[in-house]
């Protein structure tokens, strides 16, 4: 797919520049417009014209065809990864989660005292905080 896409932005790329040549070189456009060879200049160019837009139609149809494809398989492969993730969180889960008679008591939370406190201040680089002096 990515392929595909590749040459189709390519096409379109080429295209634009061609098109480009052609609407801003008066010459050019006679010169390859005149390929045609109907004799008349202005039905020359009308024709020219006709096959430029109806190309430039096909390219453009295509390059957003092939866009839409990609993007919508993108979003499909991104839901198969998330699918992925949820699926591998819950076996982690279940894992994790304890068993017995220890997963109906709750945990000990250790609630910080005034000694742990001090303790903290003890431990500290500066000490425990400086009483400002009294004048």
């Amino acid at each position: 797919m990515l392929a595909l896409k590749r040459i189709v932005t390519v096409a379109v790329m080429v295209y634009l520049l061609l098109a480009l040549l052609f609407l801003l070189l008066p010459a050019v456009r006679s010169s390859v417009a005149g390929l045609g060879g109907s004799g008349s200049v202005v039905d020359d160019e009308r024709n020219f014209f006709y096959v430029l837009a109806f190309i430039g139609v096909v390219v453009l149809a295509l390059h957003l065809i092939t866009e839409n494809i990609d993007s919508s398989v993108l979003r499909r492969t991104v839901g198969q990864q998330d699918s992925k993730i949820n699926e591998l969180k819950a076996k982690l889960y279940d894992v994790q989660q304890p068993t017995g008679s220890a997963a109906a008591t709750s945990p000990a939370v250790a609630y910080p005292t005034a000694a742990s406190a001090a303790e903290r201040d003890q431990l500290s680089p500066q000490g425990p905080p400086a009483t400002p002096p009294t004048y």
